[in-house]
């Protein structure tokens, strides 16, 4: 059995989640509202798959919610650009950190960036 890639994926999410969520503003005093605002994240799926389980509200088999609350309100569009670049990992511990280390890189750059 091939064993699970994992990956990161970077979802556009709409300007209005940085006036309306004061969580989200917090987090991003460097954004001054020229680019965009994302979400960083990272699943075992394709990042198509992950986009539409943020935007369905989506439940596992037990019934705990696997969506982020931010993305399935403010989601636009994934964003290829910004992590085609990062190749997939082999352990879940390398994906968690890969995906804090593109948050923060954007951030850097004066993006406006959500990730767990």
């Amino acid at each position: 059995m091939p064993k699970t890639l994992y990956r990161v994926y970077v979802i556009e999410l709409s300007k209005r989640v940085f006036t309306e969520n004061t969580r989200f503003r917090n987090a991003n005093p460097q954004f001054n509202g020229v680019l965009q605002c994302l979400y960083v994240g990272m699943t075992s799926k394709t990042p198509k798959e992950r986009f539409l389980q943020h935007k369905t509200g989506y439940r596992n088999k037990k019934g705990h919610k696997l969506s982020s609350n931010i993305v399935e309100k403010y989601g636009n569009y994934l964003r290829p650009s910004l992590y085609n670049h990062i190749a997939p990992m082999t352990t879940r511990a390398e994906a968690i950190k890969m995906e804090e280390t593109l948050a923060l890189e954007l951030r850097r750059q004066k993006y406006a960036v959500w990730y767990n």
